[in-house]
C-alpha cells in the first residue's frame, strides 16, 4: 500500500510486517476515525484544521516503521529477549495505528463533558479486545493473542518496557505525527521540528539496577528534541489552548449540562440519540453505542437542537453552529493564589445574573494547563535518556539546558469566559482583578 501524505509525503506500508495496516483499515471501527476531528473545534479558529484522526492514525503508523527500520540497526546491545522481532514489530505497529481508535467526538472534548466519562484509551483496549470488534478479529486472524499484546503495549504492560513507551510516552510517535500534521493543517509554523534527525539520534541504554530504555546518542541529538519539546510548548500555547477555540468549548459545556437537565425532566429534543441520552446522564454505554457516536452524528444533532422548543439549548446550538462564540478576559496565572480567579468569576456570575442569565451555564471559569517537559523522579526510567561518549548515562534534563529550565514547570492560562452581549460590564466589573 502506497499513499500520499500532506506531511510525510509518500507513504508506504509495503513489507511483510506492514501488512497488519491494510489488514485494520479494512475494519469499521478504523475507517469511523474518518468521522472523528483530530482537532475537534479549533477549525472554527483554523479554518483549515479539518484533519481526520484517521489521517494521524496513518500519520503515526508510518513514524513507526521509520523509527523501527532505524531501532533493529542499534538493537544489538539489547538482550535478546528485548529486541525486536517480527511479532513485536507488528504488534507496535498495530498499536501505532489503533492507539486513537478509541476517540469519542470531537476529540477530547467529549471526554470532559460527558460524567464519568472513561477516557478514550481505555475504548481504545475495549475495541482491541471485545470478540465482536472487527479489529479483534483481524488482529487474532493475523496472529494468535495479538489483540492481547497489542492492548498490553497501549497500557504500557509488554515486558520490552522501552517499546510501549513508542507508542504512549514522552517521546512517541504519536507525538511525532500530530505536532507536524496539526501545525501543517493550521497553517502555523510553531510545531516544526527535525524528525529526520530526531530518529536518527536515537539509540538504547542501559540504566543501571533498572533495565533498558531508548536514549538520545550524543549532543547532536541535542537540537531536535529541544525543538521538538518547544514545538509542543508552542503548539499548545498558541494552538490547542487558544482562547475563541476555549470559549466554543465552554459553549458545548453548556450545551451538555442543559441537555442533560432536559432529559432528567424527560424533556429530552425529538431525535435525540439513545447513546446521546445515556452519554449525558453518565449511564454506562456498550462499545457499540460508543462507537456510533462521531462529529457528523453530533453536529446533526445539533443542528436539530437549533429548533430546539427549550430556548436555551436552542442559543447554545445556534451560537455553535453559526460561530457566535463567548468573549473571554485573561486572569493573573499565579496558580498559587487563583482567589482573583474566583473574585473574577463571582463579579461576572452577578452581572450575568442581573440580566437574567444562568451564570452556571454562561460564565465559566477555564482554566488549561500544561507541563511541556516532564521529567520523573530518579527512581524510574521514564522519560528521556542522553548517552555521551565517555560519560555515565544522564537525564535530559540534567544534560540540555533549556530543558532543565523547562522540566516540571507547568504553565497556567486562567480565562473568564462569558457571553458578548454582557462584555462591557463584565469588563468593568472586574477591573482590577485581572491583569491585560
Amino acid at each position: 500500500m502506497i499513499l500520499r501524505d500532506p506531511i510525510h509525503g509518500l507513504v508506504a506500508f509495503e513489507g511483510d510486517d506492514e501488512r497488519v495496516v491494510t489488514k485494520l483499515l479494512a475494519t469499521r471501527e478504523v475507517q469511523r476515525l474518518r468521522r472523528v476531528r483530530q482537532l475537534g473545534l479549533t477549525s472554527l479558529v483554523f479554518p483549515g484544521a479539518e484533519h481526520s484522526r484517521f489521517a494521524h492514525a496513518l500519520g503515526a503508523a508510518h513514524v513507526m516503521v521509520r523509527l523501527q527500520q532505524h531501532l533493529v540497526s542499534r538493537q544489538s546491545a539489547l538482550p535478546e529477549a528485548l529486541r525486536l522481532d517480527d511479532d513485536a514489530r507488528r504488534d507496535a505497529l498495530a498499536a501505532a495505528l489503533l492507539h486513537d481508535v478509541g476517540h469519542g467526538p470531537f476529540s477530547h472534548l467529549f471526554e470532559e463533558v460527558v460524567p464519568e466519562a472513561r477516557a478514550h484509551e481505555s475504548w481504545s483496549v475495549e475495541v482491541m479486545t471485545d470478540p465482536d470488534s472487527e479489529v479483534h478479529r483481524a488482529l487474532e486472524e493475523l496472529s494468535d493473542g495479538m489483540a492481547g499484546r497489542v492492548a498490553r503495549l497501549l497500557t504500557g504492560d509488554d515486558p520490552r518496557g522501552w517499546l510501549g513507551k513508542t507508542v504512549s510516552g514522552t517521546l512517541d510517535v504519536d507525538r511525532c505525527d500530530y505536532l507536524l500534521r496539526d501545525s501543517h493543517m493550521t497553517g502555523v509554523r510553531y510545531g516544526l521540528f527535525d524528525l529526520d534527525w530526531l530518529l536518527r539520534a536515537l539509540s538504547f541504554a542501559e540504566v543501571e539496577g533498572q533495565g533498558w530504555v531508548l536514549a538520545i546518542e550524543g549532543r547532536k541529538g541535542l537540537p531536535p528534541i529541544e525543538s521538538f519539546f518547544l514545538a509542543r510548548q508552542f503548539m499548545y500555547s498558541q494552538v490547542y489552548h487558544h482562547k475563541a477555540t476555549r470559549a466554543a468549548e465552554c459553549l458545548i459545556h453548556g450545551m451538555f449540562h442543559r441537555l442533560a437537565e432536559l432529559i432528567r425532566d424527560d424533556a429530552a429534543p425529538a431525535g435525540t440519540p439513545e447513546a446521546v441520552r445515556r452519554a449525558v446522564l453518565g449511564e454506562p454505554l456498550d462499545l457499540r453505542a460508543y462507537l456510533a457516536l462521531d462529529d457528523p452524528t453530533m453536529m446533526s444533532c445539533f443542528a436539530a437542537w437549533e429548533d430546539a422548543s427549550d430556548p436555551l439549548l436552542a442559543e447554545f446550538a445556534g451560537s455553535l453552529r453559526h460561530r457566535r462564540l463567548p468573549k473571554t478576559i485573561p486572569l493573573p496565572d499565579d496558580a498559587e493564589d487563583p482567589t482573583a480567579w474566583d473574585e473574577a468569576k463571582a463579579r461576572a456570575d452577578a452581572v450575568a445574573q442581573a440580566h437574567g442569565l444562568r451564570p452556571d451555564l454562561t460564565v465559566w471559569l477555564d482554566v488549561p494547563t500544561d507541563t511541556p517537559y516532564a521529567e520523573p523522579t530518579e527512581d524510574s526510567t521514564d522519560g528521556l535518556w542522553v548517552l555521551l561518549s565517555h560519560q555515565p548515562l544522564r537525564r535530559l534534563g540534567d544534560v540540555s539546558f533549556l530543558l532543565r529550565q523547562l522540566r516540571n514547570q507547568t504553565i497556567v492560562r486562567p480565562r473568564l469566559v462569558f457571553p458578548e452581549t454582557i462584555r462591557a460590564e463584565v469588563e468593568r466589573a472586574v477591573q482590577g482583578v485581572f491583569v491585560r
